[in-house]
């Protein structure tokens, strides 16, 4: 990304992938995060990026669980 522009989409984090990220039981705003604590109807880095113009600062990947090993 080049300084002084906008975040592109392709530049933020993958909510998906990050475990603050959680689907809500609330079927008008189905997405959550929960290191900010809000929900919504769009994915919540897109959220912080058309609230605050800037990528979100709080991802972190979920965890990898390790492969199961067959004998």
């Amino acid at each position: 990304m080049v300084s002084g522009n906008k975040p592109s989409v392709a530049d933020r984090p993958d909510c998906w992938k990050c475990q603050h990220f959680a689907v809500s039981w609330d079927p008008k705003l189905p997405y959550l995060c929960k290191l900010i604590g809000f929900k919504s109807r769009g994915l919540p880095a897109l959220e912080v990026m058309r609230i605050d113009g800037k990528a979100c600062q709080g991802f972190a990947p979920k965890p990898t669980v390790p492969a199961k090993q067959t004998v």
